[in-house]
């Protein structure tokens, strides 16, 4: 595929829309990361919400200096013409060394 999938979405450009998604939050680079999403984008992350690019990008960056050897995976939920809901799965260490492990789903 030569070109980032844009909607509407199949199975095939769906899958790889979510791979390259899960390849760039395992980058840990929140510039790269903020540019998969639109310029006004809203994220709920528990209490907090997030309003646009620059808020993702201040987010992660304090998420991934608490969150150390971080790995996600995404798996493709379900897709349906404009809309791509996946559910994942991310584990780090806090700075004692102990792992967690969290889970979701992600519109």
């Amino acid at each position: 595929m030569t070109r980032i999938p844009l909607p509407p979405f199949n199975i095939e450009t769906a899958a790889y829309k979510v791979r390259l998604a899960e390849d760039a939050w395992n980058s840990r680079q929140p510039d790269k990361v903020s540019l998969a999403y639109t310029s006004d984008s809203r994220w709920r992350n528990r209490a907090e919400h997030l309003q646009g690019r620059a808020e993702i990008v201040d987010f992660l960056t304090r998420k991934w200096s608490r969150e150390r050897d971080y790995r996600l995976i995404k798996e493709l939920w379900a897709h349906d013409g404009n809309r791509i809901a996946v559910r994942f799965a991310y584990e780090y260490r806090d700075a004692s060394g102990q792992w967690y492990r969290a889970y979701g789903n992600e519109n």
